[in-house]
């Protein structure tokens, strides 16, 4: 494999192509032939191949591949091993693939992703990372918050946010509508939309839920009010949150935007991961990148926190005020050790920084309560996505009725996700 990176150290400029797919059908087979076509030297006798599914992706096939010859200890097998990450069915209509791999590249490049070792039609081929995937409960335990927040904190501060655009996505406006890789029983009439307006060029958090909205199913008048509705509360949330403020560049970080536990890899050795008080800290990485994109820190952060709920929507587990801003703490600091911030600015920024988090709670409803409709509609995987639509959705409007004090107003009780939030 060539370099893959140029001047602004994202650029992919030479990875290795394999025309072949990965059929799900055929599991197995195909991915013997993918490897093989990789590794021609795993070929023979001596060789014993084996697959690990790993199921927790719910978009997703990842699969390790190991070649678990005599003599070689498990650490060097997986020094070896290869995953593969094949692509669920239509979800090239929510995730731009082309920057994807920029994204992956521009990551490995300063060491904060694994190694692309080819691309094939469906999917991508790539190094293998030591550790486990963490649990919702893992993320709630302050070992592995604090890796979180340092390794966040890092991604944020080295990571710029331009030049990551596919070539379609640099145009801005015009280019989220002809980026929408839609049917055409759901294709909207662009008149019928103001599309946003944006403070500068994306792509962006907002370019993409743009771009989401657009590609809802718009069959029938029900579904076309919907549509409606969700554009509009982008446009709010646009005018409220996209203000620039933020720390990074014009407000913008280069963000993962996706930290579930299970792309939460803790790392099996903490030896060299201690913070400034002792208190033992996990190493952790960062895995899947379909979702990386400039975004508000602010989101990024909060969208983590939503995770802390798992798949299963457990809002008692949501991190009280008290934890957040332990987490932020350790965010500034990573933040500002790799930016060269003085200590004595830490405080304001953490302070800042925590009432951003606050003001961005309810947006991950918004964003993956629109993501999960679509999902609804294309994905062939066996869980409920209409049911976690709702429930997402629910969240972004619980919220928006604590702000304006409606519910209150109805003397209705405060949803456990708002208690969480507000407790001490």
């Amino acid at each position: 494999m060539g370099s893959m990176s140029d001047s602004n150290g994202c650029l992919l400029t030479s990875l290795r192509y394999i025309a072949q797919s990965y059929n799900h059908a055929d599991s197995q087979s195909s991915a013997l032939r993918l490897v093989l076509s990789l590794n021609p030297h795993w070929e023979g006798p001596e060789n014993r191949i084996e697959f690990v599914r790993f199921t927790d992706g719910i978009t997703n096939t990842l699969l390790k591949i190991i070649n678990r010859k005599p003599g070689l200890t498990e650490e060097q097998i997986d020094n070896e091993a290869v995953l593969m990450r094949a692509y669920g069915n239509h979800t090239e209509i929510l995730i731009d693939r082309e920057r994807e791999m920029k994204s992956h590249a521009l990551l490995a490049s300063h060491g904060l992703a694994p190694a692309l070792l080819a691309r094939f039609q469906n999917g991508l081929l790539y190094r293998f990372i030591r550790g486990r995937p963490a649990s919702h409960e893992d993320l709630a335990t302050p070992y592995i918050w604090r890796g979180v927040a340092q390794r966040l904190g890092e991604w944020h501060a080295v990571l710029p946010t331009r030049n990551v655009a596919s070539p379609v996505e640099s145009e801005a406006e015009p280019a989220i509508m002809s980026s929408v890789d839609v049917r055409p029983e759901r294709q909207c009439k662009q008149s019928d939309f103001s599309l946003i307006k944006l403070r500068q060029p994306g792509p962006n958090i907002w370019t993409v839920l743009q771009k989401w909205i657009l590609a809802l199913p718009s069959a029938t008048d029900e579904q076309r009010k919907r549509q409606l509705s969700l554009q509009k509360e982008l446009e709010r949330v646009i005018s409220e949150l996209d203000d620039g403020m933020g720390i990074g560049e014009d407000g913008l970080v280069f963000a993962h935007c996706d930290l579930l536990c299970a792309n939460v890899i803790a790392v099996p050795s903490t030896s060299d991961a201690v913070t400034s008080t002792d208190e033992p800290t996990a190493t952790v990485h960062f895995i899947d990148y379909e979702y990386a994109t400039p975004s508000p820190a602010a989101f990024d952060i909060a969208n983590h926190f939503a995770e802390w709920a798992g798949y299963d929507c457990d809002y008692s587990m949501m991190p009280t005020c008290s934890v957040r801003r332990q987490f932020l703490t350790e965010y500034v600091k990573s933040y500002s050790h790799n930016r060269g911030i003085p200590e004595s600015s830490q405080p304001e920024i953490v302070d800042r920084l925590y009432e951003d988090v606050d003001r961005f709670r309810g947006f991950p409803g918004l964003y993956w309560g629109i993501w999960a409709l679509i999902q609804a509609q294309i994905s062939q995987i066996d869980f409920d996505y209409a049911s976690y639509a709702e429930s997402r959705l629910g969240e972004y409007y619980a919220w928006r009725r604590e702000l304006d004090g409606s519910r209150a107003r109805a003397g209705e009780e405060m949803p456990l996700r708002e208690r969480r939030w507000a407790q001490a």
